[in-house]
């Protein structure tokens, strides 16, 4: 995947436009602004996920576009100061020591009432997961971003969605966004019934829920038929990702530009960051 191209304030949304009226998926840089947001409520959506729902003055003109693209949440440090970063042009100049931040799908974002959706995925212990936890209407909290999002035109045969419960964020986003049209396959892998959630899939997408470990072997049992262009999109552990990246890479044998593969955590790494 080439490097998304820097566009200006004006203009990034035609590059968007332009991307998806192409044929290859590409990264486009958008604006990235610091803002408060204000919890509005939350909700659990399966057992598994915590959605926090943001609104207030500082959601206005957010920019959403892709089912992948993140924002950070920033929080306080050990020391319990909240270090943010400061507005530069149409970037962020982050301050040193780096603020603790963790990085969350962005599930949903109506501009019509400026509410904002982040769902925490509740696997674990963690400084954010902790925070939404306690999250409850009125708390507020600094979100940066989103830098940018993967904009993928409707223009492959099939598309192959695969991840874990923290993926399942965007893979739900994924599967709303698609053309009713589009075909293809979406694994994700839970830890039991409770966690999963309805889907709203294109009829000839196929949804399979997979349990702990069998998510690679399920996803290599795909049979791409001869002569169709397929885009593969995964996301979770990155240590359970690995024979998926080999399985792309020397077996489906896909251009670089038809597949994004992103560890979203690791086991035993606070703060992993996979830029690949």
């Amino acid at each position: 995947m080439t490097s998304p191209r820097i566009v200006d304030r004006d203009h990034y949304q035609e590059r968007i436009a332009e991307v998806r009226a192409g044929t290859t998926a590409r990264k486009v840089a958008y604006p990235i602004m610091i803002r408060e947001v204000e919890v509005l409520r939350t909700a659990m959506v399966g057992s598994g996920l915590l959605r926090v729902t943001f609104g207030g003055p500082g959601t206005a003109g957010f920019a959403a576009h892709s089912p992948d693209e993140h924002v950070r949440v920033v929080l306080p440090g050990p020391d319990g100061i909240l270090r943010l970063p400061e507005q530069d042009g149409l970037m962020l100049r982050w301050p040193r020591p780096f603020p603790t931040t963790r990085k969350y799908t962005v599930r949903r974002y109506d501009p019509a009432t400026g509410e904002l959706d982040l769902d925490f995925a509740l696997h674990g212990k963690g400084v954010a997961a902790d925070w939404a936890r306690a999250a409850a209407p009125g708390m507020t909290l600094h979100v940066a971003g989103p830098p940018g999002g993967l904009i993928v035109p409707p223009a492959y045969d099939r598309y192959l969605l695969a991840g874990d419960l923290t993926a399942l964020p965007a893979i739900a986003r994924w599967l709303e966004e698609l053309p009713r049209t589009a075909a293809g396959w979406a694994f994700i892998e839970v830890a039991d019934a409770t966690q999963r959630i309805e889907l709203a899939a294109p009829e000839n997408v196929e949804v399979r829920w997979t349990a702990p470990g069998e998510l690679a072997a399920a996803v290599q049992d795909v049979a791409v038929p001869e002569g169709e262009r397929v885009y593969v999109w995964l996301a979770g552990e990155a240590g359970d990702l690995k024979p998926l990246r080999r399985w792309v890479r020397d077996a489906l044998k896909l251009d670089p530009d038809d597949y994004d593969i992103t560890g979203y955590w690791k086991r035993g790494v606070a703060d992993f960051d996979d830029d690949h």
